[in-house]
């Protein structure tokens, strides 16, 4: 590498998206070479979790790869797409069969408490599992900087901290979640939803802006904040109630949480001068009844779906101290 070049890094799992494609784009922007590596790691798959059943989309990912590779090109003012990394497990893990199990045996990298709570409660090997294969990732191909999305934003947490604890020679940079027009978080797992679901799937970000709402109305009370969340939630699982089976669709509320930025601590207040990150999770069940030529999307319906999504108030409160000072300076 040249002393002026730089290196940029996009780890994914495939099943690629206009949210992988984001952080491509801003990797070029800021690096003179950039790698993407694709890769679904059995490690951070729970025993009972959708390993087996995760979309495998290799060949539409090189295409949708090549064709952005193409638009960079000619453009000098960008770096390029230097490499796509797509290793097999016994690269990955050459000692022992990597283990999905809470206690299993290997060389793990574990990053505590932060990878316990919230997704790391519910999906106790998860975190476990994304900083071994990170960990693995940066040692092999060594870059300057580093690309994840917001969306995945206690991943982010983790990451930072493990990079930061280890020492090593990188930089975390997170992209803003991309989303569909309808609001809902582009992730590779809504390939799942099929129409049903994903019509009602929309009320994790809905929740999520309901709180918002609260707190541009001046609101910074954790009961009060939350409190409008779960009234989307509520509501919308009594209109589903109310409908019969094949026209109807589940869902479960796992966690809402509102954390310290710096800490991702639980608050009770948010403080203006540090905001919080408010997120969710929600699993959209199995669908009970299809109805006949019904889009049920990958898996026919039949496998949960677990959806995670966030905001980051101390955006908001940025925005609301603006408006304020605005207001003050109006005579």
């Amino acid at each position: 590498m040249l002393k002026d070049e730089s290196v940029g890094f996009v780890p994914t799992m495939g099943a690629l998206h206009q949210g992988h494609l984001a952080l491509i784009r801003q990797a070029v922007q800021e690096n003179t070479h950039v790698y993407v590596s694709i890769y679904v790691n059995p490690t951070q798959f729970g025993v009972s979790e959708d390993f087996d059943s995760y979309p495998n989309t290799l060949n539409d990912d090189l295409e949708q790869l090549r064709s952005l590779t193409g638009r960079f090109w000619n453009d000098d003012s960008v770096g390029q797409i230097t490499a796509v990394f797509t290793p097999t497990t016994r690269h990955m893990y050459p000692g022992l069969k990597p283990s999905s199990e809470i206690d299993g045996q290997g060389s793990f990298v574990t990053i505590t408490p932060l990878s316990s709570v919230l997704e790391g409660a519910s999906r106790p090997v998860f975190f476990r599992g994304v900083a071994t294969v990170c960990m693995k990732l940066f040692n092999i191909v060594q870059p300057d900087n580093v690309y994840f999305g917001q969306k995945d934003v206690q991943q982010t947490y983790v990451i930072r901290r493990m990079v930061n604890d280890f020492h090593l020679n990188t930089r975390v940079r997170v992209v803003p979640t991309v989303r569909d027009i309808d609001g809902l978080a582009k992730s590779s797992r809504n390939a799942y939803l099929g129409r049903r679901r994903r019509k009602v799937a929309t009320v994790l970000v809905r929740a999520l802006r309901a709180v918002r709402a609260a707190f541009l109305d001046a609101h910074t009370e954790r009961d009060v904040l939350l409190g409008a969340a779960h009234k989307v939630f509520e509501d919308e699982l009594q209109r589903q109630e109310a409908l019969p089976p094949h026209a109807r669709c589940m869902f479960e509320v796992d966690y809402l949480s509102l954390v310290d930025p710096l800490r991702f601590t639980e608050v009770e207040n948010v403080e203006p001068k540090h905001g919080a990150i408010l997120s969710g999770a929600i699993k959209m069940l199995p669908i009970e009844k299809p109805q006949e030529d019904e889009d049920l999307g990958t898996g026919g319906g039949n496998l949960p779906v677990r959806l995670i999504d966030n905001l980051r108030l101390e955006q908001i409160t940025s925005m609301l101290q603006r408006t304020r000072s605005s207001s003050s300076d109006t005579p």
